[in-house]
This record gives C-alpha cells, sequence and structure tokens, in this order.
C-alpha cells in the first residue's frame, strides 16, 4: 500500500563530505541509496525530477517492491544487473537502470527489459485492463542517439500525428551523462533534474554539490544515506568489487575486435583480476591498488 512519504532523516548534514566522494552512479551504490526499503525519499524526489511532476502533478508517494540479496559474487559479475524496481500508487511500474559502458544494441536491451517488467506484472488469465504502464529510466555514460539532448523520452505515436499516442503504458527515458555534462545551461534553481544529474555526476565541483543539496531536501537524504552507507568497511569493498568488475568490462570491449589479442587480453584480465582481489582482501583501497600496480608496470 503506498502512503505519502514523510520528508525525515535519520542524521541531517549541513555540508557535505569533504574528502573522498565516491561515484553515486556505480550501479551497486545506487541501488543502495536508491533502491533499498527505507528509499522512498530520495527515490520519489527524483521520479518527480524525471517525469516532469510538480505541482498539484507531484508525485506523493512511491513504493519500493524489492529488497535485492547481493552476494560477493553477484557485485563482481560483470552482467549483473542491479536495477532498481518500484510502483506507483497508480499501478504503473518504475525501472530504472544504470549503465556505464555501451553494450551495444542498447535500444533493443532496453525494450527487452520493459517487456520483461510488463509482462511480469499480470498472472495468467487476468484481464488485459489490468496491464500496467512500466517505465523504463536508463541513466547511461556514453554517447547514444543522434541528438543534443540529455534526456529523451519515448512513447508509442502515431508517425504523421505526434500529437496521438496509441497508450500511454510503454515509456522509455535515456538520461546521458556524457551529453548532461556538454549541456551549456545549468538551472539548479528551477530545473530539480539539473540539481539530481549535478549530483549523480562525481565530476561536479564540491561546492556545487554541497549547493544542490542544501537546496533539495531529497538529494541531501540521498547524500546523507551514501556517507552513512560508505562508512562501513565492507560496503566500501563491495563498491570497489563493484568498480573493479566494470573496469574489467570495460577493457575486455576497448580490446573485443582485436581477434589477435582477445585470448591473452582474457587470461591478462583474469589474472590481473586475481591480483587485484588479493590486495583487496589485504585491506588495499582502489586508489592505492591502482598506484601499486601503475608502479609495477613501469
Amino acid at each position: 500500500m503506498c502512503i505519502p512519504v514523510p520528508y525525515m532523516v535519520m542524521k541531517t548534514s549541513t555540508t557535505l563530505e569533504p574528502l573522498r566522494r565516491l561515484n553515486p552512479l556505480n550501479d551497486y551504490l545506487f541501488l543502495k541509496v536508491m533502491g533499498e526499503k527505507g528509499s522512498e525519499i530520495q527515490l520519489l524526489g527524483f521520479l518527480n525530477a524525471v517525469l516532469g511532476r510538480t505541482g498539484d502533478n507531484k508525485l506523493a508517494s512511491v513504493e519500493i517492491l524489492e529488497n535485492k540479496t547481493l552476494s560477493a559474487e553477484s557485485i563482481g559479475a560483470k552482467a549483473s544487473i542491479l536495477d532498481v524496481r518500484a510502483m506507483l500508487c497508480d499501478g504503473a511500474r518504475v525501472n530504472i537502470e544504470v549503465q556505464l559502458r555501451n553494450l551495444g544494441n542498447f535500444d533493443k536491451r532496453s525494450l527487452f527489459y520493459w517487456g520483461k517488467e510488463y509482462t511480469k506484472s499480470i498472472t495468467s488469465g487476468q484481464d488485459y485492463m489490468y496491464l500496467p504502464t512500466v517505465i523504463n529510466i536508463n541513466i547511461i555514460d556514453f554517447e547514444f542517439l543522434e541528438t543534443d539532448n540529455f534526456h529523451t523520452v519515448f512513447r508509442l505515436k502515431e508517425e504523421k500525428e505526434s500529437h496521438l499516442i496509441l497508450t500511454e503504458i510503454l515509456e522509455i527515458h535515456f538520461i546521458n551523462m556524457v551529453k548532461w555534462r556538454k549541456y551549456g545551461t545549468i538551472d539548479i534553481a528551477n530545473e530539480p533534474l539539473h540539481r539530481w544529474l549535478t549530483w549523480f555526476d562525481r565530476n561536479s565541483p564540491p561546492e556545487l554539490v554541497e549547493e544542490v543539496a542544501k537546496m533539495d531536501r531529497a538529494i541531501m537524504v540521498a547524500n546523507d544515506r551514501q556517507i552513512y552507507i560508505t562508512s562501513d568497511e565492507e560496503e566500501i569493498r563491495a563498491y570497489e568489487m563493484r568498480e573493479m568488475a566494470l573496469m574489467d568490462e570495460r577493457a575486455r570491449l576497448r580490446f573485443a575486435t582485436d581477434e589477435g589479442r582477445k585470448e591473452g587480453l582474457a587470461e591478462g584480465l583474469e589474472k590481473g583480476r586475481e591480483e587485484v582481489l588479493e590486495l583487496l582482501s589485504q585491506g588495499f583501497s582502489m586508489e592505492e591498488i591502482k598506484l601499486r600496480l601503475t608502479q609495477a608496470a613501469k
């Protein structure tokens, strides 16, 4: 049952973490901050920003559909989908995925995952009228679509009369961080989505991150949650394992077209992965590991 989300925080920050800022778009960290039970305040704020809900049309509540139990294997698996699933009070389903690397055919991939969420929302024998609206939100960090817009939305529309929508059940969003960083006019005072993307971008200046958090209570809650989570050594270890898995995948994709190096690359990646895991188990941070490996390569 959906109930209005109260704007409460377990701890209140007046200033943001001044030291190391982890990447909010590491998909493991994103899931922990935005997609676990108890994260309704920040998730609701983000959804209102993406969906453009304001005033009387603003979403008042959201229900997070699952708490995922993540093993070390699933965190380290490059193919794991660490998405956030939620339901709005009108029954609409929302699926949020962070994808920082281009695996190819991303348009088909997004439509496939939209279809999975859509079809599993009805049981055998139920009337089609019970099929819900499904909204896919993809936060990506690679070039995609021939447009300068950092936020694109797709629906089922008539080709010649674009105002004519066949049905509201399909809605797919792409939020492109590459295009966002190139965007000329940032209006954090009036655009909630601009504030969120400023916070999500690990390259944003600390003073700007602090400013948007102070302007937006939901972002402040998200920031407090991230600081709380990453004060735990085990959570930091899980974050770094996920970073390492994504680094492995980026390296694999970078050289995948060079057939002559595939076998050697796979062997080298496995050896390097084992070395990094060993150093992580000894308590080294990813920054320290990168420094050691760089020095060893010289």
